[in-house]
Order: C-alpha cells, then sequence, then structure tokens
C-alpha cells in the first residue's frame, strides 16, 4: 500500500479526517523506516508520542476522577498507570489495526514490530498527539475516549489477568495455579510462546506471545474469560 493510501485508509478506519495529512503521516512513520529512508531525524513518531502521551495523560486522569468520586489519590494514580501502560495500549492499538498501517524499515518489519507492544503503544500515543495538534484538545479527547477508555472493564482483565486469576483460584481453595511452557517457535530475533494455565494437572486455558510473560498474560486472560462464561466469576 502507498504512502497516501495507508494515510486514507487509517483516517477511514478511526473516523477521523486530518487536515494536515503530513501530520498523521509522522505519526505513523517508526523511526526504522525514517533512517532507512534516511529521513530528517526529526521526521518519525517520536516528538508526537511525547505530546500524546500528556495529552492522554490529562484525559484519562479526568475521567478516572470524575468515574471514582471516592477513590483516594494514590488509586486514582494506581488505576490511571494500568488504563495507560503499554501492554493495555498495544492492547487497543490492534483493536484498531494500527500495526497494519505502520511504516516501519524493512528490518523492523521482518521481526514482528507491527505486533511489538512497545511500536504499537508509542505509536497510539503519537496518533493522540497528532489529532491533537490537527483538531484541537476537543478531538484527541473524542478519540481517547472512543478506543481508549471504552470498554475499561475488559481492558482492567486483560492488564490484570494473571492477579485476578490467582485471587479466583485461591478464592476457590483448589490445587496450586501454574503457567507451563507449551511450545517455543521461531528464530530468537521473533519468538512465539505458547503457554498453558493449569490447576494442578488441570488445563484451563492456553494463550501465545513474544515473551513468556506476555503468553502467561493471555492464557489466564483466557482464562478468565472461560469462569466468567461459565458462571464461576461475575
Amino acid at each position: 500500500m502507498k504512502v497516501k493510501e495507508n494515510v486514507q485508509s487509517f483516517e477511514t478506519k478511526i473516523g477521523y479526517i486530518f487536515k494536515k495529512k503530513d501530520t498523521l503521516k509522522q505519526a505513523l512513520t517508526h523511526s526504522s523506516y525514517s533512517n532507512e529512508k534516511r529521513y530528517d531525524k526529526l521526521k518519525n513518531n517520536e516528538r508526537l508520542e511525547f505530546l500524546g502521551d500528556a495529552v492522554l495523560e490529562l484525559v484519562s486522569s479526568e475521567f478516572i476522577f470524575g468515574e471514582h468520586k471516592q477513590m483516594q489519590e494514590g488509586e486514582l494514580t494506581r488505576l490511571r498507570a494500568s488504563m495507560v501502560c503499554e501492554p493495555t495500549l498495544a492492547l487497543c492499538a490492534r483493536d484498531i489495526k494500527l500495526g497494519d498501517y505502520l511504516l516501519l524499515g524493512k528490518g523492523e518489519d521482518a521481526t514482528g514490530g507491527r505486533d511489538r507492544d512497545s511500536i504499537l503503544s508509542d505509536a497510539l500515543e503519537a496518533v493522540i498527539g497528532a489529532i491533537f495538534l490537527d483538531g484541537g484538545f476537543t478531538s484527541a479527547k473524542e478519540f481517547i475516549h472512543k478506543y481508549i477508555l471504552n470498554d475499561i472493564e475488559h481492558k482492567k482483565l486483560f492488564f490484570d489477568s494473571k492477579t485476578i486469576l490467582q485471587e479466583v483460584i485461591q478464592s476457590e481453595g483448589k490445587e496450586t495455579l501454574s503457567y507451563e511452557l507449551v511450545s517455543e517457535e521461531g528464530p530468537d530475533h521473533n519468538k512465539r510462546f505458547t503457554v498453558s494455565a493449569k490447576v494442578g494437572e488441570q488445563p484451563l486455558a492456553e494463550g501465545t506471545g513474544r515473551t513468556k510473560k506476555a503468553a502467561e498474560q493471555n492464557a489466564a486472560y483466557k482464562a478468565l474469560l472461560k469462569l466468567k462464561e461459565s458462571g464461576r466469576i461475575n
């Protein structure tokens, strides 16, 4: 896909049309691509990421402050940290298939960069920064509410999956929860791990990820969804 078509396609995806297309192009440009093309050092999304991070923190703080009127400062801070952390932002980025639209260097692309949490979360913050510059605070706030602050309980379940599953298993007084590596595939620079979450010898669910930790989180998340479906947890 050509760069112009890439930008237009992403605009359609998120429902926001940029007045200045170059601003969105920059938000989608990873440093590996700008280095490969020998662009100016500032022609990537890192500065926009810095700006978007600040906008996201303000909007998410306002949202949490309004939604949790009895919550103290320390709890508010912890909740915000879980909502705007790298894994959660990467989850939000995957929901809009942001990785498909990124401009990556050939090496970064070949080693799985389009699905790497760090690249996806940074790019999502860069998109927020780009919308803020192009359309102002209100437009950026609408995007954040639509694609990041929506379905908070689902995202909290994803982020805290291992902790929540551990608490559920302990409350039932059953055998110990453990994670077992099922398989490990791919070259060293692009591994894919599959892990099984188990109670005693009973498998609950399998999950995959680029690290063992990510695979364990994914397995725990899938196990929790199964437990919710079966009515064992609310």
